[in-house]
């Protein structure tokens, strides 16, 4: 494949530094990178002062505060759909592929790239992520994968080209390779190493966003959060925009030690994978978002919502962010949201996020009609006949039966 100029998406670790030398000495292309600042949590210069180490030019190195794109734009649609893949993982990875192969097309259109290339294994979800997108938004771009390219299939692979190269890489407190992780505002993600064995603990120096539940604090703190058509505004009275409220419930839910998930999923590509996840302010959200819609939401449309839920989860998971269906989904969604406003008080205490209080000035809440106490509005009597009707189908099948 013939290329001229290609978009990197780069973080500066040690698989995108690879990946930059790789396509400098295999495809002799001029070499465009591209690092997003969705929120990780650490300096993103030193991604800067590596690409420009390993050859390229200071204006063809991007990096982009994209933090409160990505919670406004990509997070809280999908929360608004209490969206959760396989019943507990808050797509703390996939929800980002979509917005980086969005910026990496508008640069490739930007500086007249013809290529760009990702960091994403032949064996993961991610490369489908990316290509997806990349396709979905420039149906004529090239895409360069290195991992289904090279021979270097492995991490000890990798580490002995990065030294032949001299590219500078990271240790862990031990010294050692880190675990293959994804971070941003949303979580943060862990790979490889021990963890390999889905029967093996994972260590709790591992950890960096939350507390271990048992060392967390002794007395429980509460948190207000307010909801305005289905998205969050503010916490504890104060407004805050997207990322900076993202990041408020982060430090509350990590001080707690809120937001860990040991998980076996299945990958889009076919296989089960071990992964160790910490989202703590996105757990907090995922459990207020419910609360406020069980006083918001219409019986038919909340059980609707669930029932495409899962759907929805899979689409974001596989990577297809820009297609149709989830577009129509959305819209689905974000129909429902239009009375999803008011605030819901949680209780944090050593691991666990518990609605204690919630209200709305759009509550389907009637004290007066729920109450065990003597009514005015709800005649008890009128539930016979709804009940008979609602039984006419099992009678008549348990009468057939006994013919």
């Amino acid at each position: 494949m013939s290329v001229k100029k290609v978009v990197l998406a780069y973080s500066g670790g040690l698989d995108t530094s690879v990946i930059l030398k790789y396509l400098q000495e295999t495809y002799k292309c001029e070499i465009v990178t591209f690092t997003a600042d969705l929120g990780q949590g650490e300096e993103l210069e030193p991604a800067r002062k590596k690409a420009e180490l390993l050859g390229v030019k200071p204006e063809n190195i991007y990096i982009d505060d994209l933090r409160d794109e990505f919670v406004r734009d990509f997070v809280f649609p999908m929360f608004r759909a209490n969206t959760l893949y396989e019943g507990v993982y808050l797509l703390g990875t996939s929800i980002a592929r979509p917005l980086i192969a969005k910026r990496q097309i508008e640069i490739a259109k930007a500086v007249g790239a013809d290529a760009v290339a990702h960091g994403a294994t032949g064996k993961g979800n991610d490369q489908v992520r990316f290509e997806l997108g990349y396709y979905a938004l420039k149906p004529d771009i090239k895409v360069i994968a290195p991992w289904r390219e090279w021979t270097l299939n492995s991490r000890t692979a990798l580490l002995e080209f990065a030294e032949k190269h001299q590219i500078p890489i990271a240790k862990d407190k031990r010294g050692e390779a880190p675990y293959s992780t994804d971070a941003n505002l949303l979580h943060i993600s862990y790979e490889g190493k021990a963890l390999e064995n889905p029967w093996e603990e994972p260590d709790e120096d591992m950890y960096t966003r939350t507390v271990a539940p048992e060392k967390a604090p002794d007395t429980p703190t509460y948190v207000e959060i307010e909801f305005e058509g289905g998205d969050p505004v503010a916490v504890d009275g104060q407004k805050l925009g997207p990322a900076a409220l993202l990041t408020r419930l982060n430090e509350l839910a990590g001080a707690n030690g809120i937001g860990r998930l040991d998980l076996v999923e299945n990958r889009y590509v076919g296989m089960k994978s071990r992964g160790v996840y910490e989202t703590p302010g996105g757990t907090l959200l995922s459990v207020a978002h419910r609360a406020i819609e069980s006083l918001t939401l219409d019986r038919g449309a909340m059980h609707l919502k669930d029932e495409v839920m899962p759907r929805y989860a899979e689409l974001i998971y596989n990577g297809f962010w820009f297609s149709p269906e989830r577009e129509a989904l959305q819209a689905l969604i974000d129909q429902t949201q239009k009375r999803v406003t008011g605030v819901v008080r949680l209780k944090l205490y050593k691991g666990s996020a518990r609605v204690v209080g919630r209200q709305s000035p759009n509550s389907l809440y009637r004290l007066d009609y729920v109450t065990f106490e003597a009514d005015s509005v709800y005649n008890q009597k009128d539930a016979e006949g709804f009940i008979k009707l609602n039984a006419l189908r099992l009678r008549l099948g348990a009468m057939a039966g006994k013919q």
